[in-house]
């Protein structure tokens, strides 16, 4: 495991077997945290895994990220900044090519995986980038409509989510998720929704259930 520069700061866990082209899967941590969070779940991953964490560029101090600003008053109550996440997005979009880029990759197993701000990014870059990858680990977000491009019109067809969000989410209410798999339904996107009974955060039969859909989508 080793730290490298690039245009985002990451972490990187190379295939544990030798294999040409290997299969990509990029992590995008939530609001407050670091490229070190998600990462602790790498080694429990694949062995063919290509494990790619990215640290997002907004520094809150002491070791906490955020992909975009929330902000916080008594008139909106919380929002995020819509400017600084489309600009988070591009720089996401643009990450995804120059790492594969760099380590020649098979294009036709991409895995994104986000957890909050950056499931809620994820999801954006998909809608608007569907071409850069194949599968989406979306943990505990929403679809963002500030975020979604003004045309959903390209093809979706080849995309394939994994969706979960914890039933007593006091951060991000469950029922924001719920309205992920009716807009995937309408864009032809073949997505798995499950819930699990826990609050903002990875319960371990999530962690096992989106491991084991990984792994079939590696076949």
């Amino acid at each position: 495991m080793e730290s490298t520069k690039s245009s985002l700061h990451y972490e990187i866990r190379k295939p544990k077997i030798d294999i040409e082209n290997p299969p990509l899967l990029i992590m995008l941590h939530g609001y407050g945290s670091n490229e070190l969070d998600l990462f602790s779940f790498a080694d429990e991953l694949p062995d063919e895994l290509l494990i790619i964490s990215a640290r997002a560029p907004l520094s809150l101090g002491y070791h906490a990220y955020a992909w975009y600003t929330i902000n916080f008053d008594n008139i909106n109550g919380k929002f995020s900044d819509i400017d600084e996440a489309k600009v988070a997005l591009e720089k996401v979009a643009d990450f995804i090519d120059e790492i594969k880029e760099k380590y020649r990759v098979n294009e036709n197993k991409v895995f994104l995986l986000g957890f909050s701000q950056g499931t809620i990014l994820s999801y954006a870059v998909a809608l608007k980038y569907p071409e850069k990858l194949n599968y989406l680990v979306a943990l505990s977000g929403y679809m963002n409509e500030d975020l979604s491009p003004e045309s959903l019109n390209k093809n979706y067809r080849h995309l394939d989510f994994f969706i979960s969000h914890g039933t007593q989410d006091q951060v991000l209410p469950v029922q924001w998720a719920k309205t992920v798999p009716e807009i995937c339904y309408l864009l032809r996107i073949k997505n798995v929704y499950k819930e699990y009974n826990a609050g903002h955060g990875v319960h371990p039969q999530n962690f096992y259930d989106f491991r084991n859909w990984i792994i079939e989508r590696l076949k």
